[in-house]
């Protein structure tokens, strides 16, 4: 339990506990319920952005990214241009990671094709049951069949840069799944 508690005297998930940044994530937004189709679009794509960096840059970027990509509406993202995309991999506030770009431009695209809403069929993936309470981090799976299941369907509706592992980490930012550790404040039951 001692490692769960912070410099603030807060017990709380380890990995919260190594930046004010993150504990300030942890305690007011990781594994809140999110809805709505900006919102959602905008955890999947910087989710994928994270993809092989350290969360805490993309946090720290977070207000930057809002701005380059209109607050993450996908109708808006959805018609970016190729001067769009010149502007973005000049932009040293965000990650400038061309692949990355592209992807979110095609995501949106891909969410504005949907027949149903974004919310809906992400949501559709949430495991039914919670499954027992972690001990540790080291007892949170980096997928889960919920997970490969939703970067299948994404990708099948042509979505990119959305495999199992960023999924996974989207469900539990977005509190599709708790995976707050016993001793954590935030921890239900």
């Amino acid at each position: 339990m001692s490692e769960l508690v912070g410099p603030d005297g807060v017990p709380r998930c380890d990995w919260a506990n190594t930046a004010v940044d993150y504990a300030e994530y942890h305690d007011t937004e990781w594994g809140f319920e999110c809805r709505g189709a900006a919102a959602l679009f905008e955890r999947l794509s910087l989710e994928a952005f994270q993809s092989g960096l350290s969360w805490l840059t993309i946090l720290r970027k977070r207000p930057a990214f809002r701005v380059a990509f209109a607050d993450f509406r996908p109708e808006r993202v959805a018609e970016f241009d190729a001067d769009d995309r010149a502007r973005l991999l000049a932009d040293p506030n965000i990650v400038r990671n061309r692949a990355k770009i592209v992807a979110t431009i095609e995501n949106a695209r891909a969410t504005c094709e949907l027949d149903t809403p974004l919310e809906g069929l992400m949501w559709s993936f949430a495991p039914s049951r919670q499954r027992s309470r972690p001990a540790s981090r080291t007892e949170v799976p980096a997928t889960t069949p919920e997970s490969r299941a939703l970067a299948r369907e994404l990708k099948r509706r042509g979505f990119t840069f959305v495999g199992p592992t960023t999924c996974y980490a989207m469900m539990q930012a977005t509190g599709m799944v708790d995976d707050h550790v016993r001793g954590c404040w935030r921890a239900e039951g």
